[in-house]
């Protein structure tokens, strides 16, 4: 995944989040579409730290391809 792809990825999370926060803001959410925000927030910090990885890498002359996504825990702790 290069990252044009991410960012395709990132806007097409962020469009979905924000229509559900709109949602939210008119009436509330289901159970599953409150579940599914959080996946999204998570999915989009993944792919955020996944961007600037491979943005660093390529910055100190290494190959952007060895970036790896990291789990969900390491990312969320990165809050802390």
């Amino acid at each position: 995944m290069d990252n044009e792809e991410i960012l395709d990825d990132i806007g097409a999370l962020v469009e979905e989040e924000r229509a559900l926060r709109r949602r939210a803001g008119t009436g509330g959410l289901l159970p599953e579409e409150r579940a599914r925000l959080a996946e999204l927030e998570v999915r989009l910090d993944q792919c955020w730290d996944l961007l600037r990885q491979r943005r660093a890498k390529a910055e100190f002359g290494e190959d952007p391809d060895t970036a790896a996504l990291r789990p969900a825990t390491e990312v969320e702790a990165y809050r802390n």
